[in-house]
């Protein structure tokens, strides 16, 4: 119960500083102070640290890139500051694999570096949680990655499947830069889920489970940008003449109308999807193995 608490205390500082430097909406701080507390209280400092990992260096990009992306700010469905939606978007995986950890290994949770990672492991053990946590966070953090630098690309993106150019900030465009960045972003994941797993990551033997989630976590930055290209819903503002996820209204104010893409598919639910597809990546890979 102690660890709970003090995930809870701990969960309220980081959320209470993010919203101060607004990098959280209230909202956003609200849900970061349930999510934080599920992973800080239950999951343990490992797991806490990927999830600041993640956190600290997705904001931190955001702020640095944010006069690059003014001019793009009319297509992207939301501003800067994370929301509820975005928070839960981007972590509720995450969440969901520490909950399902704690129900099988129980109250409170042993450290991550007692686990091995074995190929004959089962999904639901000790390791295969971690690692699925880490693959989620590992997509999570590719995906921001890739949006906040990607637009910063000299070279205009061009979709995912069919190579066509579009303009910036395009859902399902990719660029050079930005597919670059996404990589490193799992990797960042995936090197601090290795290390905090006890492993021996050098550069003569590359572990294992850092190679796993690092393309875990990149697949669902790719799978992300699959499913802005072919299912996100996109929509169209008349007075300005331009396309955008934003609605009922647009920034202008005038209402949009559905383009293309389902309705119900939205960025929230997009990024809900890359992050869990990290996971399923992760744990399927293993299965395999």
């Amino acid at each position: 119960m102690e660890q709970l608490l003090f995930g809870f205390v701990l969960a309220i500082l980081i959320s209470g500083l993010a919203y101060l430097a607004r990098t959280l909406s209230r909202s956003g701080a609200a849900a970061a102070l349930l999510l934080g507390t599920i992973v800080f209280g239950l999951g343990g400092l490992s797991w806490a640290i990927l999830l600041l990992a993640f956190f600290i260096s997705s904001s931190g990009l955001s702020r640095l890139a944010k006069t690059g992306k003014a001019a793009l700010e009319e297509r992207f469905a939301k501003g800067s500051r994370r929301d509820a939606g975005q928070v839960f978007a981007n972590g509720g995986v995450a969440a969901l694999a520490v909950l399902v950890y704690t129900l099988f290994e129980g109250f409170p949770p042993a450290h991550p570096a007692i686990f091995t990672f074995l190929p004959s492991a089962h999904i639901f053990s000790p390791s295969s949680l971690f690692f699925a946590f880490s693959a989620s966070l590992a997509a999570a953090n590719a995906d921001t990655w890739a949006t906040e630098l990607g637009v910063l690309s000299r070279r205009p993106p061009v979709l995912i499947l069919s190579g066509r150019r579009v303009e910036r900030g395009a859902s399902g465009g990719i660029t050079l830069v930005g597919t670059l960045a996404a990589l490193g972003g799992a990797a960042l994941i995936a090197v601090l889920a290795a290390v905090l797993s006890g492993l021996n990551l050098n550069l003569a033997g590359v572990s294992l489970p850092f190679l796993a989630v690092t393309a875990a976590g990149f697949s669902g930055s790719l799978f992300d940008s699959f499913l802005g290209a072919t299912r996100q819903a996109i929509y169209f503002c008349p007075t300005c003449q331009k396309e955008t996820e934003r609605h009922p209204t647009h920034t202008c104010g005038s209402p949009t109308t559905l383009k293309r893409g389902w309705s119900w598919l939205n960025n929230d639910w997009v990024n809900v999807s890359c992050t869990a597809f990290g996971a399923i990546i992760l744990l399927f890979v293993e299965v395999l193995l």
